[in-house]
Formats: structure tokens, C-alpha cells, sequence
């Protein structure tokens, strides 16, 4: 006998409003129309996959649940909220994802009512869901803040002093733990589900909180026996005894694809009016889609895929990929120094470490999602006479500035800070760009700091840095593939300090710091055929700079452009205040710096982001033009 064919629910559903006038028992087949709408969406756009997949009853059953939009819910990192938003109101564009002038690949409070807060790095969902909270009761409020933390965010320390601040101030505030790797949950199944039923309902928490009225009779010694008792038999059933210790109420775990157990849960808690509430929920990434739950990573990032194979889209590179370029540099020369170790903080694939690892898994560590502290860690390891090699995006080395500050650089420690993802980033837009460490690192006192051109540039500084012993350093290099250059085999370090002219001409000097070079001598090109022979020369370092390089481009040509992938107070700054310090921006010479603008840029290809920043080849002729106060010819701006 056939069974009939269900009438779509998810074409019915713009709005939560929508969903939660369902029956419970329609939301199974409401998921599996939201995990195929996911799957179908991420193959084309590319995306995180996994952790979406993992939260589509989770997603359902809030949204279901609570008020949403006025109560409260926050994504911590936003790797999972794709449908989220396919339920929101954006539905329609979830295919302009990572895209440019499309959606945002996390949370954006701009882009939804929805999106309380914006997000990209993680466990920063308790702390801003707290201040939601203190000002809704400021307000006189009564909704709910619903803040929603992965396993993996929860090993940073961040998430700790909220919980620790919020259970001081007994704010009402729901957490929920999205555990979808950690394995710290016994068996889910019945009982489990019995228990955090009974454990969030009213009748036990009055019960509770009675018992702890009588207990504050009680004497003092008999009072603290009566609450570590209730605790721990509480603990001893439900693991939740850390978080009790930190003053939250622990409910769970529960299996987070089951309705029948996260519904009424979820419904105790909404109720629930008294102090922060931790509510354990058990997943699966990848959940429901078989190339994702059986791929190493479970669908956590791909690019474009065949729905029924789960085939990534593959482009032949050009060139070797900086990052494993980086990787397999390493690796040689820890094959010759075995005081040379790396270390990450929750991305060995993204930084190439995985690579190290295979090598040397005794000498590479990863310290979870813990950037202050692998910084510190790293300078522990340097004052035993060892290299460490800190190998942390540059947007993810912001979240421990202090660390870099007053462990490494105030010390004068040989830690090597191997900065991934310089520059534009393209889809994962602003909050990943690496804008900002150039201006960070060159204002602390000692440090070197270097800059990749291509990928033979790159094989020389990590080189430069492990041979850098009195004081700390760091090189950064781009996403993406190299250039094509030749490779060194036996690369030597470089002179610390000391740039390279690539290109000799009379008129104009372009001075690139980085992997704008190969712009800068497309620009050349295009001067010189308009009677402007262009020097281009690479900077290498920032700090120290090449005073005597510097000099020279002054002193034979009308017009210094230096170029760099950065924010302003950068290595241009930097060349300025030697200029103005040394008199040398006297006598008729016209400077210009080029950097990112002052704004955060979304997403798009990277080329396209890096000519709307003005930081390609033609942004380059066209600044030479208005700096000598002259008409560009037409077609040069039209060249390549």
C-alpha cells in the first residue's frame, strides 16, 4: 500500500510566526524539508554544511517554542544558522550566501530583526546574551534571551567568565549546549529524556527551591551538606555538576533530534522564571545527509557539491596554496631542529598544521578554541629554549592582543606568529578579514615583522623566523594559491630588515608591502606605456624597515606609492614618520599610501573586493596620475 504524499510544509513557512502555528506533530516533516532546503541551498553556494545540518530540529523546536523575535536568540559563531535564516524571512535569498551583495554566512544584525546579534567568532553568545538580559530586567522587560553555544566554542575562556558572571548575578538567561563532539554525555535515550523533563519542571524546581529555603534554617554546616548533596545526586545523573558549580541549573542531556524530548524541555525553561538555566542538548553534524555524516570533517566547510554524490567542486590550482606551502616549510626544517613546534588553536586544517602534526604529532598542539591562550603557551615553550611557531589566522590573533603584548613582546620572547588569511578573505567576508595585525604588531616594541609576496617569499620567512632568537617575529601571508614563482630548495633566511628591488625604473617608485606585488607590476607595465618607467620594489619587512631602500626610492624618483593589504597606521605610516623624521619629504616629492579604506567590507570574490578597495592595478595607475596632477590616458585604465 502506498503511503500518501504529504502537502509541503516549508513553502507554507516565511516567518516563526508560521511555524508555530503547526501541531507538534507536523514538525518531523517540517525537518526533513529544512535539511534538504540546507543541502540544496550550501551546493551551490558552498558554506558550513555540518553544523546547520546538526541544528535543524534545534532550530525548529526554538523558533516553535519562544517568541522569536522578541525573545531573544543568539548564535554563537553562526556556522549553524543557515536554517535559521531559511526560516526568517530569507528564505528567497538563502542562495546569494557568501556571495556578493548576498547573505551574510553568519549571524548580521543588519540583515535580519532576527539576528540579535552579529557573530563569526565564537563563544561570545553568553557574554552578549547576558547584557541582553540585565537590559531587559534595567527595562522592565519579561522576554527570554536564548543563547545557543557549540561544544568547541565552550573550550574558550570567554564562555566561562559569562557563565561565571552571569550565575553571580542570578540572571534569567537560557543557555543551550550544542554538544556534537565533546562525548562528555552519557547515553541518551529514555531515561535521560525522563529526567530532564522531570529535572526542568516546575514541580521539582519548587520542590528545590523549597528545600533551599529550609536548608538556610538550618545551621550553616548543615546547610552546605543539604546543597552539595542535592548537587551531586543531581550530578551524578546528569554530568552537570561544573556547571552547577558556576551557578547555573542543568537540564539534560537530551537528543537534539527528537521533538518529543526537546519540545517539552524547551517549554520548562521558557517558564521557567527564576536565575540562568543550562539546557544540554546532544547532536550530530552532518545529520541527515550521508556524504556529510561520513566525510572527516562532517560537512564543516565546502565548496560547491553535487546534492547526490556530495562531490566538492575541484579547480586544478595554479599554484601551490599558501598555507601548505607554509605547512611543508615547517615541516622541513623540523626534520633538522627538533626544538621547532607548532601550535594552533582549533584550526589544524585551515592553518596546514595538520600537515605538521602527521609528522610530528609530539611537537604540534592544538589548544582549542583558545587563542590567548596558545599565545601564551607558545611563549612558555620559548622560555625553554624552544620555537614555537603560533600559527593563528589574523583575525582570530586579535582575541588575544594582551597576550601578544605582555607575554610575548614585553618579554622579548622568540615566539613566531605564522599569520594565515592576510588581507581580504573573500566569502567569509568582514569579520574574517586579516585588516588590522600589521598596524597591531608593528607599534610593539622589537618585534619583526614580515610580509609574503608569493609563495618563494613565504618559504624564506618562515625560515627567517625560526632563525630569529632574540625576540619575537611574525610573517603573514594571503588565502588562496600562490603565484606560480619557482621555489627555493635550500631557502636562506633573509637580512632582517632588508627589501629587494624587483624592478628598476626613473620616474615613479612603487613600494609593495606583500601579496600586492604581483598588481604592482602589472601597473608598471601599464605606466611605463605611458612614459612613466615604474620602480617596483618589495618591502619584505614593515618593521624593521629598509631605511637605506627607502632612501634611495626617494631620492631618484618624483613620486613613492607604497601598497599594502591593510588598515591604515600600517607599514605606510610606517614609511611616512621615517620620511617626515629623516627631512626627506622636502623638495617638491609627492607620497602616497595605499591601504584598505576605513570600513569593513562585505563579502565577495576577492579580486572584486580588492578593486572595490581601490587596491588593484588600476587604483594603482590612477593614484601615480593624481599625485603628478595629470590626465590618465583612457585605455590605460581599460588594460589588465
Amino acid at each position: 500500500m502506498t503511503q500518501p504524499i504529504k502537502t509541503p510544509l516549508l513553502d507554507k513557512i516565511s516567518t516563526p510566526d508560521q511555524l508555530r502555528e503547526l501541531d507538534d506533530a507536523e514538525l518531523p516533516q517540517l525537518a526533513d524539508e529544512l535539511r534538504a532546503e540546507t543541502v540544496s541551498a550550501v551546493s551551490v553556494t558552498g558554506g558550513h554544511l555540518g553544523a546547520g545540518l546538526g541544528v535543524v530540529e534545534l532550530t525548529l523546536a526554538i523558533h516553535k517554542v519562544f517568541d522569536t523575535p522578541n525573545d531573544k536568540l543568539i548564535w554563537d559563531v553562526g556556522h549553524q544558522c543557515y536554517p535559521h535564516k531559511i526560516i526568517t524571512g530569507r528564505r528567497d535569498r538563502i542562495r546569494t550566501l557568501r556571495q556578493g551583495g548576498g547573505l551574510s554566512g553568519f549571524t548580521k544584525r543588519a540583515e535580519s530583526e532576527y539576528d540579535p546579534f552579529g557573530a563569526a567568532h565564537s563563544s561570545t553568545s553568553i557574554s552578549s546574551g547576558l547584557g541582553m538580559a540585565v537590559a531587559r530586567d534595567l527595562s522592565g522587560g519579561d522576554n527570554n534571551v536564548v543563547c545557543v553555544i557549540g561544544d568547541g566554542a565552550m573550550s574558550a575562556g570567554m564562555a566561562y567568565e559569562a557563565m561565571n558572571n552571569a550565575g553571580a548575578m542570578d540572571s534569567r538567561l537560557i543557555v543551550i549546549l550544542n554538544d556534537n563532539d565533546m562525548s562528555i554525555a552519557p547515553p541518551v535515550g529514555a531515561m535521560s529524556a525522563y529526567l530532564a523533563r522531570r529535572l526542568s519542571g516546575g514541580t521539582y524546581r519548587k520542590v528545590r527551591n523549597w528545600a533551599k529555603q529550609l536548608a538556610k534554617k538550618l545551621p550553616k554546616k548543615w546547610e552546605r551538606r543539604a546543597a552539595r548533596a542535592e548537587e551531586y545526586t543531581r550530578g551524578f545523573w546528569t554530568g552537570g555538576t561544573l556547571f552547577e558549580e558556576l551557578g547555573f541549573y542543568y537540564v539534560g542531556p537530551i537528543d537534539g533530534h527528537n521533538f518529543d524530548h526537546l519540545l517539552p524541555v524547551l517549554r520548562n525553561v521558557r517558564d521557567a522564571k527564576e536565575g540562568p538555566i543550562l539546557v544540554h542538548v546532544v547532536t550530530q553534524k552532518g545529520k541527515g545527509y550521508g556524504p556529510a555524516e561520513n566525510s572527516d570533517d562532517k560537512g564543516h566547510a565546502t565548496a560547491r557539491f553535487n546534492v547526490v554524490t556530495g562531490a566538492q567542486e575541484k579547480s586544478k590550482p595554479n599554484a601551490p596554496p599558501y598555507t601548505k606551502v607554509f605547512a611543508n616549510s615547517l615541516s622541513k626544517l623540523a626534520e633538522e631542529d627538533e626544538k621547532i613546534v607548532a601550535i594552533t588553536a582549533a584550526m589544524p586544517s585551515g592553518t596546514g598544521l595538520d600537515i605538521f602534526g602527521e609528522k610530528f604529532p609530539d611537537r604540534c598542539f592544538d589548544v582549542g578554541i583558545a587563542e590567548q591562550h596558545a599565545v601564551t603557551f607558545a611563549a612558555g615553550l620559548a622560555t625553554q629554549g624552544y620555537k614555537p611557531f603560533a600559527a593563528i589566522y589574523s583575525t582570530f590573533l586579535q582575541r588575544a592582543y594582551d597576550q601578544v603584548v605582555h607575554d610575548v613582546a614585553v618579554q622579548k620572547l622568540p615566539v613566531r606568529f605564522a599569520i594565515d588569511r592576510a588581507g581580504l578573505v573573500g566569502a567569509d567576508g568582514p569579520t574574517h578579514a586579516g585588516s588590522f595585525d600589521v598596524a597591531y604588531l608593528c607599534c610593539l616594541p622589537g618585534f619583526v615583522v614580515m610580509a609574503a609576496a608569493d609563495e618563494a617569499e613565504l618559504v624564506r620567512m618562515v625560515a627567517t623566523a625560526a632563525s630569529i632568537e632574540d625576540g619575537p617575529s611574525a610573517f603573514r601571508f594571503p588565502r588562496g594559491e600562490g603565484v606560480g614563482v619557482e621555489m627555493p630548495e635550500n631557502p636562506e633566511p633573509l637580512e632582517i630588515g632588508k627589501g629587494r628591488i624587483i624592478r628598476e625604473g626613473s620616474t615613479i617608485a612603487l613600494l609593495s608591502f606583500g601579496a600586492r606585488l604581483s598588481e604592482c607590476l602589472n601597473a608598471a607595465d601599464q605606466l611605463a606605456a605611458q612614459g612613466l618607467p615604474a620602480t617596483v620594489a618589495d618591502a619584505r619587512f614593515a618593521k624593521p624597515l629598509d631605511h637605506e631602500l627607502i632612501s634611495g626610492l626617494v631620492k631618484d624618483h618624483d613620486v613613492l606609492v607604497t601598497i599594502e593589504e591593510g588598515s591604515v597606521g600600517g607599514f605606510g605610516s610606517h614609511v611616512l614618520k621615517f620620511l617626515s623624521d629623516e627631512g626627506l619629504l622636502e623638495g617638491g616629492l609627492k607620497v602616497r599610501t595605499m591601504v584598505l579604506p576605513d570600513s569593513f567590507i562585505d563579502q565577495d570574490k576577492p579580486d572584486v573586493m580588492y578593486a572595490q578597495s581601490g587596491l588593484d592595478a588600476d587604483s594603482i595607475i590612477k593614484t601615480v596620475f593624481a599625485a603628478l596632477g595629470r590626465e590618465q590616458a583612457a585605455e590605460t585604465g581599460e588594460r589588465a
